[in-house]
């Protein structure tokens, strides 16, 4: 079984060497396995998916000052890295339900946080299995296995549900396995020192972040609780870095690496408040690295814009499976990769008790954001959120009065209709540029690219929940908890008026 964050730290002698000498330690072991594993005759690639939660590019290998993830960089050495991956939703299970299915929760119907659909759509494993894969899926315990799609799979929806890691033996090629890391959830950034002690028992005291020392968003107040989720938001990281490093390491024992493709991927970016739940970069910007050992080239990077979205068709045409039309995404990988797109596109509906609607555009340079509903603020009151301590320090110090200009943008009482950011000269997405008298045709592009996708795509996020409830297209999850939840909230607003 993997040493998970909940298991103490061993062979900590060897673990030390490798982060101080890792081009060695892995040179040796790379000729070990050269030396005593055989080609497998399996003409199909194995597939092994090792996703983790709630991170945006923040790896040594993505040039991270703040990052140590030895295990991803080198992984990145392997093979390529994409520096223009996104999502299409900044939330968990939206976005888990594009990467099964290759479609757009807005098409779907998944698109509302814990929503849940009435008929199981098809997924990609369909597909796999009747090509001759074997479809291997984790346990749900501890998160490993998470099934987090806004909608119920069927049973026998997989060959085997099993720790492949704790019983490699079950893996028969070709095969498709994932591993899911739950140590970087949002959930852990805010837990008990005692469970953070726990998360994090494998990291040496040099690999420790120091919060005065790490770098923070300029739209967050600098306050220490918001120091604190930083540091331990990278000291997750790390901890997570480690159990990549053990499956990569049991590929490698089992004889599996040369004919596995892997890849590794966040489900949406850093759980952290104006990332999680916006479709800004800081929600939707995803790492990316995939490792195909004779066929990528090793250490190459690749700056076109890919979409997790593009994961199903992707894995379906490396396996030599006909793509399904109904799939939304592109092949990015192999003999059929098909062309860049201009766009991509994202969506953020209702999340947990608050609704909202909100649609992004993101082309190698600008994101174009659409709110529907500007006379909403930004942060309302979402429950699970509001636990963050980031998210109390934010409030209170809107209500003190003792934000600047730029912590006080997403504090706003309204919303523009219209945002516009130059990534390239402003990564934060601070200074909105919908209104320049210079960026017009930008706005005016991305506007009515869209508007056609909301057209081409179906957009039920046009069509109130409770409609959607009524054509019985998903479960009545509103009445019977979110309207509760909302009772729940302080009765003061949820941001100060305005000057």
């Amino acid at each position: 079984m993997l040493k998970t964050e909940k298991h103490d730290r061993v062979d900590s002698d060897e673990e030390g060497i490798a982060m101080k000498f890792p081009q060695l330690y892995w040179l040796v072991g790379a000729v070990l396995w050269v030396c005593t594993c055989p080609l497998l005759a399996s003409e199909k690639p194995n597939f092994v998916l090792i996703t983790c939660e709630d991170i945006s590019p923040h790896l040594g290998c993505y040039g991270d000052p703040d990052a140590i993830t030895p295990h991803l960089d080198r992984l990145a050495s392997q093979g390529v890295r994409f520096t223009q991956a996104f999502t299409h939703a900044p939330v968990c299970a939206p976005s888990r339900s594009g990467i099964i299915t290759g479609m757009y929760p807005t098409t779907l119907g998944t698109h509302h946080m814990r929503s849940k659909l009435v008929k199981t759509p098809p997924l990609f494993t369909d597909y796999l299995r009747k090509a001759g894969y074997q479809v291997v899926w984790p346990p749900a315990a501890g998160g490993i296995g998470k099934t987090d799609f806004n909608f119920d799979v069927p049973k026998g929806w997989v060959d085997l549900r099993v720790d492949w890691t704790a019983k490699p033996e079950v893996l028969r090629p070709p095969f498709f396995a994932i591993y899911n890391i739950t140590v970087t959830h949002e959930s852990q950034v805010r837990a008990s020192r005692y469970q953070y002690v726990r998360n994090t028992a494998r990291l040496t005291p040099q690999q420790r972040h120091d919060p005065n020392q790490v770098r923070i968003p300029p739209y967050y107040p600098d306050t220490w609780a918001v120091r604190d989720c930083m540091a331990v938001y990278h000291d997750n990281i790390t901890a997570m870095d480690y159990i990549v490093g053990d499956i990569l390491k049991l590929l490698d024992e089992k004889c599996l690496s040369q004919n596995t493709i892997v890849i590794f991927y966040s489900d949406h970016g850093a759980g952290l408040p104006r990332a999680k739940r916006w479709p800004y970069d800081s929600g939707l910007r995803v790492p990316l690295i995939v490792r195909w050992p004779g066929v990528i080239p090793a250490g190459s990077v690749r700056d076109d814009l890919v979409a997790l979205l593009d994961l199903a068709p992707t894995l379906l045409a490396l396996a030599g499976v006909d793509i399904p039309t109904h799939m939304q995404g592109r092949v990015f990988l192999g003999p059929k990769t098909q062309s860049p797109p201009e766009f991509l596109f994202a969506a953020r509906d209702r999340m947990d008790e608050a609704y909202d609607r909100i649609r992004s555009v993101r082309d190698k340079r600008y994101r174009y954001i659409r709110n529907f509903h500007p006379d909403l603020p930004y942060m309302q009151y979402i429950n699970y959120m509001d636990e963050m301590p980031i998210m109390r320090d934010w409030r209170r110090l809107a209500f003190e009065g003792r934000l600047n200009a730029t912590q006080k943008l997403f504090m706003a009482r309204t919303k523009p209709q219209e945002e516009l950011y130059d990534i390239s000269n402003d990564p934060y997405e601070i200074k909105n540029l919908a209104q320049s008298p210079e960026h017009q045709e930008v706005v005016r592009r991305m506007r009515e690219a869209l508007e056609r996708w909301i057209r081409e795509t179906k957009d039920l996020g046009e069509i109130p929940e409770a409609e959607l409830i009524r054509r019985g297209i998903v479960h009545d999850v509103l009445s019977q908890e979110y309207e509760a939840r909302r009772k729940l909230h302080p009765r003061t607003p949820p941001v100060p008026p305005e000057d």
